[in-house]
Formats: structure tokens, sequence, C-alpha cells
């Protein structure tokens, strides 16, 4: 990791650039791909997956037997495990329920909002080289507790045409209604679209690389809601000289090792302190089965010395990390601090990978800065906010003069004529 000491806060930007592609390299490549899939359907879909997974499929549906056949193959400790896991997400996405809101607004006026499940989404799950399962667990688990009617789920299928075993068993156990062997812009594109097979839905949901994340994003400008932009995944820890090194280097090695164009930031106070995660980082990397990757990822990673905790806070909200690890004396500072966060982690013994497993926070989270903007997944992602109104006569007669005069300041005087017919009626 490179190191740098109190850097001027005009090179902040510049220091904290993510090792990501920008929108205009990728585009050109994501439309093309739309527009195949948008005119061929099943077909392109089919080559797709020859070309970029290098497996030749028949049928892109993965049928009950298969998920059958892959349950009877996952050790009953590890089903124990994503049953615990499953679990304490709903408990979690479950007490975000709200209850309806309804009010009077003035005699005769009531107005009132209910939710309803958006009835059909799509969820992305990144396989290559670390198959995600623990991310249908967040994203299947709050759809089936927000009442979604279609959950279909795409994942890009191994050398031997099939997904993991573990993908297969966290949908069945959540309820997912269809599973499809598709990955990367083909399936974002498909799930926009439709094809002869695979259901065209209202939402996408799902982290991915580059091209996936810009697939989205192409998604939206075709009527289809995503989530938000989730790319590669990033992580900023920031401690004192209370923090335990090994532990940091713990937690910027997990995330280091989820792909090379990952980047993980170090802030402390302390030289010392960076100095030990630094010599901590070297040792644990050597033993990582995915060294290779975590080397990659590391070096395009930073540890930044400055002077005091204001300056360190000023620029993680500058930052607007995924991921945000607190171990500091002065924890209360910037946990009500903070503005620009996916999840943040508190205190010595609150590893990121809890919350990527277990704890029951969601994990699919704004990447590249868009946390300044928006949410991670959660209960609410999966529903829609509908507003209800009804007028009586007596509020008809409250607020119609109110109507009239502001319909008509605007020139629609057809707005003004719905509320005088009434009201002509009632005088």
């Amino acid at each position: 990791m490179q190191i740098i000491e109190n850097p001027n806060r005009d090179s902040w930007s510049d220091i904290l650039k993510r090792p990501t592609q920008t929108v205009d390299d990728i585009e050109g490549v994501v439309s093309e791909v739309f527009e195949d899939i948008q005119q061929n359907g099943d077909k392109a879909i089919q080559e797709y997956t020859e070309r970029f997974d290098k497996v030749v499929l028949e049928d892109n549906l993965v049928s009950t037997e298969e998920i059958e056949e892959a349950v009877s193959k996952i050790p009953q400790n590890l089903k124990d495990a994503i049953k615990n896991a499953k679990q304490n997400i709903e408990v979690f996405h479950a007490a975000q329920k709200t209850s309806k809101v309804a009010i009077e607004t003035v005699n005769g006026v009531q107005c009132w909002q209910e939710k309803r499940a958006i009835e059909s989404v799509g969820l992305y799950i990144p396989g290559g080289t670390a198959p995600l399962f623990s991310t249908v667990l967040m994203l299947a688990a709050p759809a089936q507790i927000a009442g979604c009617n279609e959950i279909v789920l795409c994942s890009p299928p191994n050398k031997e045409g099939k997904l993991a075993a573990e993908i297969l068993y966290a949908a069945k156990l959540c309820g997912v209604t269809k599973i499809f062997k598709v990955g990367g812009i083909q399936a974002i594109a498909a799930l926009t679209f439709g094809t002869e097979t695979i259901p065209k839905v209202y939402k996408i949901f799902g982290p991915g690389n580059q091209f996936v994340t810009v697939a989205k994003q192409l998604a939206t400008k075709y009527g289809v809601a995503i989530d938000m932009p989730a790319g590669p995944s990033e992580l900023l820890v920031v401690a004192d000289e209370s923090a335990n090194a090994s532990y940091i280097a713990s937690d910027l090695l997990s995330q280091a090792e989820h792909g090379i164009d990952s980047q993980v930031i170090f802030v402390s106070t302390s030289k010392e302190l960076i100095k030990n995660v630094s010599e901590e980082v070297n040792a644990q990397i050597a033993v990582l089965p995915r060294r290779d990757i975590a080397e990659k990822a590391i070096a395009n990673s930073k540890s930044i010395f400055v002077e005091d905790d204001k300056t360190a806070l000023d620029l993680i909200n500058q930052y607007g990390p995924e991921h945000f690890i607190i171990c500091s004396k002065s924890e209360d500072f910037y946990v009500e601090g903070i503005r620009n966060a996916g999840s943040v982690f508190i205190g010595n013994y609150t590893p990121e990978s809890a919350g990527d497993y277990a704890s029951g926070t969601n994990h699919t989270l704004p990447t590249n800065g868009f946390t300044k903007a928006y949410s991670g997944v959660n209960l609410d992602s999966f529903l829609k906010s509908m507003t209800f109104q009804k007028i009586s006569k007596e509020g008809i007669l409250n607020i119609g003069e109110t109507i009239e005069l502001m319909a008509e300041a605007e020139g629609l005087q057809a707005h003004k004529n719905a509320v005088s017919i009434r009201l002509k009626d009632l005088k």
C-alpha cells in the first residue's frame, strides 16, 4: 500500500480516485450487447455465454432437478450457517416494515400512504472467481418479505455450465421463482427487455463488475429501475493508536481479495500504526489463496496519515466509502459525523465480513462515491409508496377556492373548472 502523509486538501480527489474505468470507456460495448439482445433474444444470450463464459448451453433455465441435486451436495453445517444468516437478515429487514400513514389535512380531506411490493424483480448474483451466494440472501430474503410476486435470478455459469450449489440452495430457501444461467451485460439486458425464456422485470438488483454497473445504468434508459450503481467493492478503515494492527490488516485484505479493481483505504492519526498495519498486510497476504488478486488490489490502495480526527472525517466524507470501519477512541465523533457511507462497522470486534454474511444488515451497497446520494438495499428497495386521498363535500368546500386560485395563476383553466363545477353544485 502506498503511504501518504498529510496530503493537501486540493490533492484529495486525485489521491482517492477509484481504480475504475469511466462510463465512456465501457458504454459502447454495453450498448452493442443491449441492442443485440433486444433484437435477437435467447440466440444472442447463447452466443455471449459461449464467448464470455466458455460454455454452450441448450437451456438457460435451471431445472428443479438441478436445484435438488445441488442441495444434496451441500454439507449440513454449511446449510445451517446459511439458514442462520438468512434468519438474521430476515429479522433486521422485517423490522423495517412501516405501518400505513393516514392524516386528515383539513376537515373533509383524508390523505394516506401505503406501500405495495414491486411485482417483478431481477436479482443479479456475481459468479466468476467467487460465486456470491450470500448476495442471494441479501436480495431474495427482503424481496420475499416485501411480497414480490416474481423473483428472477441470473448468475453466470461455470465451465461445466452450472451454478454454484450454494447459490441454488440459497435461492430455493428464499423463494426465488426462476433461476437462469446468464451473467454479465447479457443478463442485465435480458432482464431489461425480456427474451423468449427470461422475463422482463420492473427493477434490477445486485452488484457486479464495472460492465454490469454500466449495464444497470443503461437499463434505466429503457424504463427499468435499478437498486443503485454498485460496482467494484471498496473499504475505508479509520483507526488510531488504540486499534489492533492485525485486525485492520485482515479487514483491508478481506475487501482486497474481492477483485483486482477493489480498493481499500486506511486513514490514521498514528504513523506507528500505519507502519504496523503495512507489515501485517504483507504477512497475511502471503498465505491467502487469492493472493494474486489481493496483491493487485492492494497496489491500488493507500494508507493516509492525517494529524487529527476532524481532517480524517472530512477526507472520509469526501471519499464516501461503501464500507466504513471505525477503530478509534473517538468512535462517537465518527459515528455522529459520518455523512457519506454505505454501511458502518464500529469497534475492534466488528469486522466488515460480519455485514457481508450474517449480522443482518444488507451488503448490497453503493460504491464509487454514490453513497453521497444513494442508500444500500433495504426492505423499502422492494416496495413502492402509494398515496391515496378521499375528499368529502365539506373537504372540497374547504380547499376548493385554494385550488381554483392556484390553477388560474398557472393558466390551467381545466384544472380550475374541475373544482368549480363541483363547488357550483354544492353552493
